[in-house]
């Protein structure tokens, strides 16, 4: 596996082997001033500038007081982006989020005020409490970048990041996400809580007053980064064993998992196997490459397919989750060992 990685990395190697290099050292520039102010959440973080780099939304999944807000209020700061947060309820209406047409009595004019959305970084505090109107005009503006008023179309700033948290303990008087809309989340991350090291750590900022983030990469850096990571290169190989991934959880009888057939009721889409490839391509920039490997599309599996697996009422009276039997996906579908064709720039 290791000569192979080798021959991968010499027959994809950039000319301009700088490029990726200076993209990682101002990501973890980035990531080094988040972690300034957020103690832990190594993983968490990683995810959220893959979505980043990757221009896909986040769906998070973990108990209050984690430091959901706080890491997507620094990295705004960092970015020198704005940031908005909504609390959602069931209350809540479409204008409260997108905004809406008022009326002017001085001017004797209607004036389009825009809502919270129209910001880079939105993060959506229990999208599961609002009714499927409102959750569906947050994914309209996911999908499309843009709303539409009162028939004029507002496009919303770039770059612009989702982060949507669902709290697993409360399920009273909450709409849980359709599977429709889940999908259009490029993964789900589930976060836990801090070791006893970091909680130290944590209070003892918070005693000593705490570090405020600065701007160290600009929008215009980050836009840029995007437009390197869909540059990447990407061997066929490993396009074939994203695709054979997701056909696994929709037929895992030609995979040889006759056992978990009668676990899964609907599988994952395609766009699974797009957000594998596309996170691939952020986590190799992040990790100084402009080529991705095997081990990056693994690495990103259990985040990107957990929330498109749909269990049966088996798998959920026998108390299988999506992750045990992502596992059992991943041993059955080997990673690729070498590129199927050559590929020299």
């Amino acid at each position: 596996m290791a000569n192979a990685t080798e021959a991968w990395r010499g027959a994809h190697r950039s000319t301009h082997s700088t490029e990726p290099e200076k993209a990682a050292a101002l990501m973890q520039r980035l990531l080094y001033e988040v972690k300034r102010v957020v103690v832990g959440q190594d993983v968490f973080l990683e995810r959220v500038l893959i979505a980043l780099l990757a221009q896909g939304h986040l769906l998070i999944e973990g108990v209050p007081g984690l430091a959901k807000t706080l890491t997507v209020n620094t990295l705004a700061k960092s970015l020198n982006g704005s940031f908005s947060r909504i609390q959602f309820t069931p209350d809540l209406l479409p204008a409260d989020l997108i905004g809406t047409r008022i009326f002017n009595q001085q001017t004797s004019e209607f004036s389009t005020v825009l809502g919270p959305v129209f910001a880079n970084l939105l993060l959506a505090d229990e999208i599961n409490r609002a009714p499927a109107k409102v959750q569906s005009a947050l994914l309209e503006v996911m999908q499309e970048r843009q709303v539409t008023i009162a028939g004029q179309t507002h496009r919303v700033p770039s770059p612009f990041l989702v982060m949507a948290t669902q709290n697993p303990i409360e399920t009273e008087g909450t709409y849980p996400l359709p599977e429709a809309q889940v999908d259009r989340f490029m993964m789900k991350v589930l976060i836990d809580y801090p070791s006893e090291d970091e909680e130290f750590v944590i209070v003892q900022r918070v005693i000593a007053g705490g570090a405020k983030a600065t701007g160290v990469v600009s929008l215009e850096e980050l836009q840029s980064l995007q437009i390197q990571c869909r540059h990447c290169y990407v061997d066929p190989s490993l396009v074939h064993y994203a695709v054979k991934l997701v056909s696994a959880t929709r037929f895992p009888e030609q995979y040889g998992m006759e056992s978990i057939k009668g676990l899964i009721s609907y599988g994952a889409s395609p766009r699974a196997s797009i957000g594998l490839i596309e996170g691939a391509r952020a986590l190799a920039l992040l990790r100084g490459r402009d080529y991705a490997l095997p081990q990056d599309v693994a690495d990103l599996v259990p985040d990107v397919l957990r929330h498109r697996l749909v269990l049966s009422y088996t798998a959920l009276a026998e108390g299988k989750n999506a992750d045990s039997l992502i596992q059992d996906v991943m041993r059955a579908v080997p990673m690729p060992d070498q590129p199927l064709e050559a590929h020299v720039r």
